[in-house]
């Protein structure tokens, strides 16, 4: 006979609580990482909770390594941003970190387990679904536009816990006007989803072919209604732009159909457009540098989509708008001015890092007119670096540009 002795451990029905929070702002920060001597690792959820069950560590002293990216934990055991903490059934504690960078993080938008911790730990939480919302685990690519009074969102690659959606997922939220919540608090989606309740596709394509919205417009149709419009493009194996075009959004079947295709010239490119006036008249412009008339037949002909080209003319450099010209990304850019095609003086993107007066390495991103800096401004990065600029005109030039969140990034 073989007898087992059966050793009391401490009750794991009550986590033991650690939140950690930014110093200068007392609010939680999540995706901090916290890792034990035998590496078990645990990340915060959008609160800055991690709530720890493990019944071996319970009533224990435990050293965790404290990191974060643009964040620094000031205690130190053994030269290591590290700390020892008590662990009881029941209790809790805070750890503060200290902010580096400029951008202060708020909380996930998308995927699972965004307040799964504090869910455990059985504290109040912001949002409605918490855990899992339309079965996403996660996506990528965001594109959003106010429409029809709702925030309508869309992303591109969507996963669940079995499920793939490779053709466009979307949801909506509530405007802060209209009872949502403040976005300093989080953001409520509600997904567009399939009769499985997973994310449903919003560009459908009967072919192998993975659908990517570029960006989204608000363009008046023949009879006068706002529609919800978007530049995507459709990629497979053999073909590296299969088709590329504009889709108007179906407000009853609540997805995108093909309106018009253009020429696949050129590969996927994310777009955040703005709309803006110019001569009287006015533009969505996709990018800084590349905009079409906001005009229902417009937005349909390839030919009208205008690029701002410039180019040394005798002894001047000359800008203009060239309709049907085909648009520039600042790596193009660079090429031209390196095969000596375009003065250096007059690239629209040099974004010279303030700190570094190296040249940023980095693309175009979000453009917006800022009421309070009477300026342009310009949200960009790469390569775990975000970055801020400004202009006096939405195509640039965007001369400096000053990084404001910064992540380092491991290469495998």
């Amino acid at each position: 006979m073989v007898l087992f002795l059966v050793t009391a451990f401490p009750s794991a029905d009550r986590p033991f609580v650690i939140q950690v929070v930014d110093s200068q702002s007392g609010r939680g920060v999540p995706l901090v990482q916290l890792r034990t001597m035998n590496q078990q690792t645990w990340y915060t959820d959008s609160n800055g909770i991690v709530a720890i069950s493990d019944p071996w560590l319970l009533g224990r002293d435990v050293l965790f390594t404290v990191h974060s990216d643009g964040y620094v934990f000031d205690e130190r055991v053994s030269d290591e941003q590290a700390k020892v903490l008590r662990l009881q059934s029941g209790g809790r504690t805070q750890i503060k970190i200290r902010r580096d960078n400029i951008a202060e993080r708020l909380y996930r938008i998308t995927g699972a387990g965004i307040y799964a911790d504090s869910v455990a730990a059985g504290l109040p939480v912001p949002i409605k679904n918490p855990l899992l919302d339309g079965k996403v685990t996660g996506q990528d690519t965001v594109v959003a536009i106010p429409y029809d009074g709702r925030i309508y969102w869309f992303w591109g690659d969507t996963f669940g816990t079995t499920e793939m959606n490779f053709q466009v997922s979307g949801a909506t939220s509530t405007l802060p006007s209209a009872g949502g919540l403040d976005p300093d608090v989080g953001i409520d989606l509600a997904y567009f989803t399939d009769d499985s309740g997973f994310s449903k596709r919003m560009l459908p394509i009967d072919r192998p072919v993975l659908m990517w919205l570029e960006g989204l417009m608000l363009v008046r149709d023949p009879s006068g209604r706002e529609r919800l419009v978007a530049t995507y493009t459709g990629v497979n194996k053999a073909k590296p732009v299969e088709e590329r075009g504009v889709a108007v959004f179906d407000d009853e079947a609540k997805v995108f159909r093909v309106l018009a295709q253009h020429p696949p010239t050129r590969g996927h490119r994310s777009s955040h457009p703005i709309r803006v006036m110019d001569g009287g008249r006015a533009y969505w412009y996709l990018y800084p540098n590349y905009r079409v008339p906001d005009d229902w037949k417009a937005i349909q002909d390839s030919g009208a989509y205008e690029a701002f080209l410039c180019e040394k003319a005798q002894q001047a450099i000359r800008c203009a708008w060239k309709p049907g010209a085909p648009f520039l990304d600042d790596p193009d850019e660079q090429k031209l001015i390196e095969r000596g095609l375009l003065p250096r003086e007059a690239a629209l993107f040099p974004f010279i890092d303030m700190d570094t007066q190296r040249r940023g390495n980095f693309g175009m991103g979000s453009v917006e007119w800022n009421a309070y800096r009477k300026k342009w401004i310009m949200i960009a990065g790469a390569w775990g670096d975000v970055y801020y600029s400004e202009a006096d005109a939405p195509q640039g030039p965007w001369l400096c540009a000053k990084r404001i969140v910064h992540r380092e990034i491991q290469l495998l």
